[in-house]
């Protein structure tokens, strides 16, 4: 699997970063399509994930930062911590997909709640493909932005 420039090298840098913190824990690889997933397991994992997930969505977004410093672009890296991003994925597309059901049904456009970059990819891949609605992300330089979910327009010839 190849994690940034160096195979290692996101691995490495997590390892690292976990360690210089004081945490006992044990990294695994995975890929999950075009992600690299480290799973962290460990003892206590609320210390890491923190309050609704903040702590982990922080240091994802610092590893990532980190991975991307360099001049070859880097493989996306989520870091999950004792299944904590799976279950938070099923969770989220759950409430999600009752929602676009709305916008299927209604033909009106539905605004999502406030997410982040990773939660905000989580559902535009899941409808990227979906015949009847299309996701739009608003231009911004915030860091929480709100997805509108609208039927999709017809491909024009």
């Amino acid at each position: 699997m190849s994690l940034g420039t160096d195979p290692k090298g996101a691995r490495e840098l997590l390892e690292n970063m976990l360690g210089h913190l004081g945490f006992a824990f044990t990294l695994e690889e995975e890929r999950r399509g075009e992600d690299a997933v480290l799973h962290v397991r460990m003892q206590n994992p609320s210390r890491l994930i923190g309050r609704e997930g903040e702590t982990v969505d922080d240091l994802q977004f610092l590893l990532n930062r980190m991975l991307a410093r360099g001049d070859e672009p880097a493989a996306r890296v989520i870091v999950d911590v004792e299944n904590f991003r799976k279950e938070q994925e099923a969770g989220l597309l759950a409430e999600i997909r009752e929602m676009v059901d709305r916008v299927r049904t209604s033909g009106e456009t539905v605004e999502l709640p406030p997410m982040n970059a990773y939660e905000r990819r989580i559902i535009h891949q899941a409808f990227q493909n979906d015949p009847h609605v299309e996701t739009v992300s608003p231009a911004s330089p915030s860091r929480l932005k709100r997805i509108r979910v609208r039927p999709r327009r017809p491909a024009q010839a």
